[in-house]
């Protein structure tokens, strides 16, 4: 068997080169090439780790005709074209974990800054000016701190606010009360949360969701004095409406270390009144640095060696022997959790997945993967069929997953429900000819083909709500691909599920909803 080989063309340090070697992969270090000398010797590969310097785009793909696997030391895998590594079938991996100390130390050290305006303390002392009563600080002790997104970083965020003696609430629709009380937060809704933190700090990623989640809107609402800490994700502040709170005192202070705009050259924010910024910096300590060259280092020498994926951002570990068995149903998987994950509009309680028939002799692992991370997409970035589990995990949220040898009705079924607003919502779906289907839907069964678009409302049976439907979306140019049915019996409930070719407005999704047989309308996308 040849040697597999690895290229590392980013500077990493000695102890990961040494990881190669002491497992017998050949490794060489060529950190700083251009892009002309990366395609020129990329052909030669099995593995490529890189830190940020290297731009893995189409062109450096196609010419990576060995190439089997991408590691990133680090989180942001922006450098890397990942759509077309899934095409050439090159696993992308990154380290999602190796850094989450360091970022949230960053966030904690920010919230001091803010607090005791060190920054801007140490500009006016260097100059001379010895402003003592100028920079009259605000303890941390007692006050209460607002964690958005209490996942790996947050709760190390919330650990060490409470060795401050600091009192934390904690917006996030993925944390169980049983998480929040094991880790010594209290759960909240954002609403408040704005109202009662002397504080707030964020750790969410960047996605339709979480954008501008410190709205104008509800920055409103805060507590007058509030200090905000974003070492997150630019984004996820209205910048612009911040830089008023400031300059009127609304706002107390506020610490970035991340901006909408990067590299932030100039910025709104900057040159406002209690404001520190750093150069987004929360992973640049030598120890983080350190801990995701060497994982990366283990996950790629496992991959070439042994077959195994750990951290994948496009694809599940599956063997070769399964793979042509769990195809179809893994693609029917995506699809169900990306319906489910859609419908999930008051927070995610709790998760139950049913499989019945032929398909519980399979290696089901992936394909629950594939059904959680559809489920959270909608709300968090970067998820991928091996990360999804572990996230639930964290997050405390509840799950379970059942087998029955026998389906009623197909040879195999695979069955999703999601606790929302204290409410179970349900949907079912088959492989039938090869391709995934819509089987049931809130225990009213049918066969719908998935469409890239698809309108769902839930209504009561009465005559004339069909025609109003069609009307309407017709009245709008939207065009009716598909038009499935489902009830429990006649004037009971029922359920429409269209495929559409075009985008309903709001303006069409609020007049749909005051229709009196409407119950429940929701435009969901399928990639």
């Amino acid at each position: 068997m040849t040697e597999p080989r690895v290229l590392i063309s980013d500077k990493i340090s000695q102890a990961a080169i040494d990881i190669f070697k002491n497992r017998n992969v050949a490794v060489d270090y060529k950190p700083g090439m251009t892009k002309d000398e990366l395609i020129a010797c990329i052909g030669d590969y099995d593995g490529l780790a890189i830190r940020s310097a290297t731009k893995v785009d189409a062109d450096v793909l196609a010419a990576a005709t060995k190439l089997k696997v991408i590691g990133r030391a680090g989180i942001g895998v922006d450098n890397v074209d990942i759509p077309a590594a899934t095409a050439r079938g090159v696993i992308v991996m990154n380290t999602p974990f190796g850094n989450a100390i360091t970022t949230a130390e960053h966030a904690i050290a920010m919230l001091f800054a803010a607090s005791r305006q060190i920054g801007a303390a140490d500009a006016s002392t260097q100059a001379g000016k010895w402003e003592k009563n100028r920079f009259n600080g605000v303890e941390l002790y007692a006050k209460t701190l607002g964690v958005i997104g209490c996942g790996n970083i947050g709760s190390i965020v919330a650990d060490r606010a409470l060795g401050l003696k600091m009192k934390v609430v904690a917006y996030d629709p993925f944390l169980s009360h049983e998480r929040a009380v094991e880790i010594g937060v209290e759960k909240v809704e954002l609403v408040e949360l704005l109202a009662r933190a002397d504080a707030i700090t964020m750790h969410v990623p960047l996605t339709p969701t979480t954008r501008n989640v410190l709205s104008a809107e509800n920055l409103a609402k805060t507590k007058k004095g509030v200090i905000i800490v974003n070492c997150a994700r630019g984004g996820l502040v209205d910048e612009a409406a911040l830089a008023e709170h400031l300059k009127t005192g609304r706002v107390g202070a506020a610490a970035f270390d991340v901006f909408a705009e990067e590299p932030a050259t100039s910025n709104v924010l900057f040159g406002c009144p209690n404001f520190t910024a750093t150069p987004h910096l929360g992973a640049s300590t030598t120890e983080a640095q350190e801990n995701v060259a060497l994982q990366v280092a283990e996950q790629i020498a496992d991959y070439v060696l042994t077959g195994a994926v750990t951290n994948a951002l496009n694809t599940a570990s599956v063997t070769a022997e399964e793979a042509p068995k769990l195809k179809p149903f893994i693609a029917l998987c995506e699809k169900l959790g990306a319906f489910a994950g859609q419908i999930v509009d008051d927070g995610l309680e709790a998760i139950e997945v049913e499989y019945e028939g032929e398909v519980t002799g399979l290696n089901i692992k992936p394909l629950t993967a594939s059904l959680l991370a559809g489920i959270l997409k909608p709300l968090l970035a970067d998820i991928n069929m091996v990360s999804a589990p572990t996230i639930l995990k964290d997050r405390g949220t509840p799950f379970s997953e059942s087998k029955r040898d026998l389906s009623p009705t197909y040879d195999s079924l695979i069955r999703v429900k999601v606790q929302t607003g204290g409410k179970w919502r349900t949907v079912a779906g088959a492989v039938i000819g090869g391709q995934p289907r819509i089987t049931e839907v809130k225990g009213m069964a049918f066969e719908a083909a998935f469409h890239s678009r698809m309108l769902f409302v839930n209504n009561s049976d009465t005559p004339g709500f069909i025609g109003a439907l069609g009307t309407m979306l017709g009245a709008a140019g939207i065009n009716i691909a598909t038009f499935n049915l489902g009830r429990v019996a006649e004037g009971e409930d029922a359920i429409a599920l269209v495929g559409i070719d075009q985008s309903v407005p709001a303006a069409l999704q609020t007049e749909l909803k005051a229709l009196p047989q409407v119950r429940y309308v929701k435009v969901l996308e399928f990639v």
